[in-house]
């Protein structure tokens, strides 16, 4: 997904990379987003540390899909990038603040922690926001962290409850659309034949993450959901989407986090998100593939 959107300098101008506890905890998240920053020689966009546990429940992780380092597959060093003094969730409120209404786009592809929390801290950021680009929920798709929940949901569903109820426009991009589409040997020899130092990290993330997803889905790759986001911005031809409610479950056990998608109208609540669930696969690779060749 960093790799995608930092490969687009002429359609996106990225304000600000904000990591948050997820796949795995903070400490190693904050560490990633530095490193893919020296992958791809950034030496501009500034890099931010945010939240490190949910809004109110336990924290959870997911070293058993991405690995101990959370992007295993790549050799791990003590990145050049640093940091910056103030933290995610002061540097979306600042950012907002400062802009003129719907003016700016945030991409949130883990827990909706940092979000939320700025939200909650200063109302008067709302306008500010032109689109919200999530990745998380399921419909068709169940869950794929328990049978109803999909990961970045059912890890602060607080949090996303705040987000789908915000008011701004929003874009969601969830399991319905990401299963559709996973890596193969032959987008990985693709990738392989490209020979520069991003498409040669991205090849050996994606061999890593795919171990885990093949076995599980019975597949030979792995789903690319979060770059599905920024693809969404490029190229948002590539995506049909359905105006829907969405509200998600905060407070059954066995639900948690569960998104209920109302795609077929049968509530009389207001749609308050746009929802993905169609992609086309060959194109969304080819871009992706065209845009790691640029580096």
């Amino acid at each position: 997904m960093l790799f995608l959107a930092f490969a687009a300098p002429e359609e996106l101008n990225i304000l600000g990379v904000c990591a948050v506890a997820g796949n795995v905890p903070l400490a190693k998240t904050q560490r990633n987003i530095c490193i893919l920053s020296d992958i791809v020689g950034n030496e501009k966009v500034p890099m931010f540390s945010g939240c490190d546990k949910p809004l109110k429940n336990v924290g959870l992780t997911a070293e058993h899909v991405h690995g101990r380092d959370g992007i295993d597959g790549i050799d791990i060093f003590s990145p050049r990038t640093k940091l910056e003094d103030k933290g995610a969730v002061d540097f979306i409120v600042d950012t907002l603040l400062s802009a003129a209404d719907d003016e700016i786009t945030i991409v949130v592809t883990g827990p909706f922690t940092n979000v939320a929390s700025a939200i909650l801290r200063e109302p008067a950021i709302l306008p500010k926001i032109r689109e919200l680009v999530l990745m998380g929920g399921a419909m068709k798709e169940g869950g794929n962290i328990t049978p109803s929940a999909e990961f970045n949901i059912f890890v602060d569903p607080h949090a996303a409850k705040i987000v789908f109820e915000c008011g701004r426009p929003i874009a969601a991009f969830g399991l319905d659309v990401t299963h559709q589409v996973f890596t193969s040997p032959d987008v990985l020899e693709r990738i392989a034949k490209l020979d520069n130092p991003v498409a040669k990290a991205s090849q050996g993330m994606l061999s890593f993450f795919g171990r885990y997803d093949a076995q599980k889905y019975g597949t030979q790759g792995a789903p690319l959901h979060d770059p599905c986001t920024i693809a969404y911005l490029l190229q948002p031809e590539l995506f049909e989407l359905k105006p829907c409610n969405i509200r998600v479950e905060t407070d059954s056990e066995l639900t948690m986090g569960h998104t209920a998608i109302d795609f077929w109208g049968v509530t009389d609540l207001p749609a308050n998100a746009m929802w993905a669930h169609s992609v086309q696969r060959d194109g969304f690779f080819d871009l992706l593939i065209e845009r790691l060749a640029r580096y």
